[in-house]
């Protein structure tokens, strides 16, 4: 066995081979994997292994359709049988909701080239005479969709590995893992220890086990699901071709061919947890007692479908464990408060998409940064609040609804609340609906209606409009508390600034910049503001949800000597007091001077207001005249009160974040992980101009090789023509591809209704499309006009801004 290794994976399932075998691909071949026991043990062996590339989201539908396109060349490679059966997918849509969603996807398909497309149902009735269609008002046929053999996968992944000259160990488990003080570990087995300066914690079922070794807590939690195959049917067995499997999610079950017989597996509402405190070190090719009156409602459904299923007896049934987390999608990426440990645990369609993640798992330790936006995998996006309760409740949730659609921005109530500031209940009182922002519940809007989902305008559409009409003709008060809020002091303090962001760091006490920070790639990996406090102290203010995420650029940049950086998120909160009354508003509650000559935009000062000290700023990210207020967290609450009290004789009010959706997008104002992500160029999302060359800064090498090209595509913003029927029924929320005269040109990146300005707008990326340009965006999955503006349609002078 090795002593040095350049990564050691632990787990030798399907994701371990796979990120084992995509390391020495891209160059890594020394390189170790230890199983515990055999290769597949776990919960790889006893998978359904189906494989499929429709997901709402647009990169994992990339990755997933690189994966099934991977199992036939990985055979060719090693030799290696991946048992690959591609006969294409039925996906069935009983609701308009899901009708929206398969035509959405179909729409994705087209913009990147994917096969996946609408089918009448005569085309569906050949293709699977055995699926009763009758209910159904939409049918999409994915041609290459189908199933693998879990084995054959892992193993031909193991052997494409070894052949690259990994090193695989069998019945070797870890019995720890040790930081060292360079940044590098040292494996421990009972055969022997490994150096290395990667760590991957790929070990299914024992993730969070292996984590724990290294001081890490992984909000995962295992779960019982079950399938069954059925004895032969005579109709199949009579068959001289493959049945395509059968996606009927509205039916809550999924359903294939399985030698002559049908696989039925399901989701059931009664979940069964499962290893709540911890994977037996034991376990590995048991099942649990079969449980089917648990899944029977769901079978009932599949029979109604598939009469033959109720017919067939019932030849085996597979009743195994999965490992969740929170929100069911992989915990992947590096751990940010440790140097070399890379976790990818918690997957639930490995075989979708087992090939995608060990290229991106690889791509980002050899080349520092995973070729697409990976944000919705990152492990930073829970943080420690997501401890054993959420867990439980979330991870409920996510297997009792597995199949329902993840409407944009819905927001889903397991586990809730788990960080409240002192002004939450003061809020509910006010009658806001709540949501949730790595972990702190803030307003949405105001009002009795209840907080509903769904891709046309909700009942709550209204409410949000007269908020936005009450800020932009009076002023608004919006907690921003969920903002990252950070203090940086010390001699030292201008300098490391300087050397993590882009743009140079305010010369003057009480001045504010903007300025991205860049990613490894040369693409945009944050945008924040810095304001200067004093000739040694800044505050920085940053997307809250990604405040672990941006923790890997931070630590990427020594701090100098007798320099100090802290997080005073948990511990400060905001207000964002807007509009053109805002000035009025706030002048009752100080006699600090707030008039444009004494306070003007992008300035600062600490002031008392109603009594408390706060950090106020001159900016304000609905792109109207406004302050931004940050208070200690203790005086959160009476200084909301005083605000609120002092709105009122001016018909000012509270304003939830929908709004200021609404409103950001109103002035074509940026989001993170919307507009501004690693994948765009700063010249591509108009922020080159705040990119300072003439100093040293993070990954300037990197961003002046993107400089150095033409932008590829262009941020913009456009209106929808909303005298089409539909278009005055719903609004664009990402994703959306744009296309003009049948050819695609772009996507939607954010959407909302701007509703001062009476438009359906977007903001989106399209390549080589000029301003004026009339082209189509598949709003609900059907081509709706839309123009391209050539400006913001709020205030596009800033006169508002500077007032």
């Amino acid at each position: 066995m090795r002593t040095h290794a350049q990564a050691v994976v632990i787990g030798g399932g399907v994701i371990g081979c796979s990120i084992l075998y995509h390391l020495t691909k891209l160059g890594w071949t020394d390189v170790v994997l230890l199983e515990r026991d055999e290769l597949t043990s776990g919960s790889t062996w006893h998978a359904a292994a189906n494989i499929h590339g429709l997901h709402d989201s647009t990169n994992i539908s990339r990755i997933q359709h690189y994966t099934m396109g991977l199992y036939k060349e990985l055979e060719q490679e090693t030799g290696q049988g991946c048992g690959v059966f591609q006969p294409g997918s039925l996906y069935l849509a009983q609701t308009e909701a899901r009708v929206h969603q398969l035509r959405l996807q179909a729409a994705k398909a087209k913009l990147y080239g994917m096969n996946f497309h609408e089918i009448d149902r005569a085309e569906a009735e050949r293709l699977h005479p055995m699926v009763d269609f009758d209910g159904i008002r939409c049918i999409m046929w994915e041609p290459d969709g189908g199933n693998v053999d879990p084995s054959g996968v892992t193993n031909a992944y193991a052997a494409g590995a070894r052949r690259n000259g990994a090193e695989i160990i069998r019945f070797c488990p870890v019995t720890g893992t040790e930081a060292q003080a360079d940044g590098t570990w040292i494996v421990r087995t009972e055969k022997g220890d490994i150096a290395t300066p990667w760590v991957v914690n790929a070990a299914g079922l024992w993730g969070r086990e292996v984590a724990a070794m290294a001081g890490v807590s992984l909000p995962l939690l295992p779960t019982e699901h079950q399938y069954f195959v059925t004895e032969t049917i005579a109709e199949i067995a009579g068959m001289d071709r493959r049945l395509p499997s059968v996606a009927d999610r509205d039916g809550e079950y999924y359903l294939r061919q399985e030698g002559q017989g049908l696989l039925v597996g399901a989701y059931e509402k009664d979940v069964r947890f499962w290893a709540e405190d911890g994977t037996p070190q034991g376990f590995g090719h048991e099942l649990f007692a079969d449980d089917l009156e648990r899944i029977e409602d769901n079978m009932m459904r599949a029979i109604d479908r598939v009469p033959a299923v109720g017919t067939a007896g019932i030849k085996r049934v597979i009743n195994g464990p999965m490992i969740w987390s929170p929100d069911s999608n992989v915990l992947f990426g590096p751990v940010p408060e440790l140097t070399g440990y890379f976790c990818c645990n918690g997957i639930i369609p490995g075989f979708s998409q087992s090939g995608g993640m060990g290229l991106l798992a690889a791509q980002w330790m050899v080349e520092g940064e995973t070729h697409y936006d990976m944000f919705a995998w990152d492990v930073a996006r829970f943080g420690t609040w997501a401890g054993k309760d959420f867990t439980k409740a979330r991870v409920g949730d996510q297997y009792a609804h597995r199949f329902k659609i993840h409407f944009p921005g819905e927001e889903r109530d397991a586990g809730r609340p788990v960080r409240t500031r002192p002004a939450y209940d003061l809020q509910r009182e006010m009658g806001a609906q709540m949501g949730l922002n790595y972990g702190w519940e803030h307003p949405l809007y105001f009002g009795d209606v209840p907080d509903t989902a769904g891709f046309t305008r909700q009942p709550w559409w209204d409410v949000v409009g007269a908020e936005c009409r009450m800020l932009r003709d009076r002023a608004g008060i919006i907690d921003i508390s969920n903002f990252a809020k950070y203090r940086v002091a010390g001699p030292g303090a201008e300098h490391w600034l300087n050397a993590v962001f882009a743009n140079r760091m305010p010369q003057t006490v009480g001045r504010s910049c903007l300025t991205p920070l860049i990613g490894k790639r040369g693409g945009i990996a944050g945008d924040f503001t810095v304001t200067r406090l004093a000739e040694d102290v800044f505050w920085v203010i940053g997307s809250g949800m990604a405040e672990r995420y941006h923790q890997r650029f931070f630590n990427a940049v020594p701090l100098p000597d007798r320099t100090v950086f802290e997080s005073l998120t948990d511990t400060w909160c905001g207000f964002n007091v807007a509009g053109p009354q805002s000035r009025a508003l706030l002048s009752r509650l100080t006699n600090t001077s707030l008039e444009t000559a004494d306070f003007p935009f992008m300035r600062s000062a600490v002031i008392e207001l109603a009594g408390v000290e706060v950090l106020a700023l001159r900016v304000s990210f609905t792109g109207d005249l406004g302050w931004e207020l940050h208070c200690a967290q203790a005086d959160q609450a009476r200084l909301y009160q005083s605000l609120i009290a002092a709105g009122q004789p001016l018909g000012a009010g509270p304003v939830g974040s929908r709004a200021l959706m609404s409103l950001r997008v109103e002035k074509g104002y940026g989001s993170w992980s919307r507009e501004y992500s690693p994948e765009y160029w700063p010249h591509e999302v108009g922020l080159d101009r705040l990119i300072k060359r003439d100093k040293d800064f993070l990954n300037k090498a990197a961003v002046e090789r993107v400089l150095s090209q033409p932008p590829r595509e262009s941020l913009v913003i456009l209106a929808l023509d909303g005298a089409q029927t539909d278009a005055s029924q719903a609004d664009v929320s990402g994703g959306e591809p744009i296309f003009l005269n049948g050819r695609g040109v772009g996507r939607v990146t954010s959407g909302a209704y701007g509703y001062t300005v009476n438009q359906s707008l977007a903001l989106g990326y399209v390549s080589g499309i000029e301003p004026g340009t009339e082209v189509e965006v598949m709003l609900l999955g059907e081509p709706h006009r839309a123009t391209i503006l050539d400006l913001p349609p709020f205030d596009p002078d800033g006169k508002r801004l500077r007032a």
